[in-house]
């Protein structure tokens, strides 16, 4: 069994910045890719971003590219999301993903984090 969790979100003012993490846990996949999905109040979930299992690849939602940066630590089985000039329509609930293939597809990923909330203050 994979755990998934998160850490790091809060609350920032709009143009701040924060920077969330994911560390996995247990049977981990030797290779896997990483994501990170978020949910607003009535929203549906939605892609954010995803890193391959090699590191070389990297994928944005037009939403975020430019002003987010996923990146991720082998040795300590950790995924970021640095985030940048955040507006207040980046408030959600950010989840990570483990999958074993990069995708912007939230049920392409197996395990799933509890979340930590991010709320930009405008």
């Amino acid at each position: 069994q994979v755990q998934l969790v998160e850490s790091g979100g809060g609350l920032v003012q709009a143009g701040g910045s924060l920077r969330v993490s994911c560390t996995a846990s247990g049977r981990i996949f030797s290779r896997y890719a990483m994501g990170w999905f978020r949910q607003a109040p009535g929203k549906e979930r939605e892609f954010v971003s995803f890193v391959s299992w090699t590191g070389r690849t990297t994928v944005y939602a037009d939403s975020v590219k430019g002003r987010f940066t996923i990146s991720r630590d082998y040795a300590k089985n950790t995924v970021y999301l640095q985030m940048n000039n955040l507006r207040a329509e980046d408030t959600a609930v950010y989840y990570c993903a483990l999958g074993t293939g990069g995708t912007r597809e939230w049920d392409e990923y197996a395990y799933w984090g509890q979340g930590t909330q991010v709320t930009v203050s405008s």
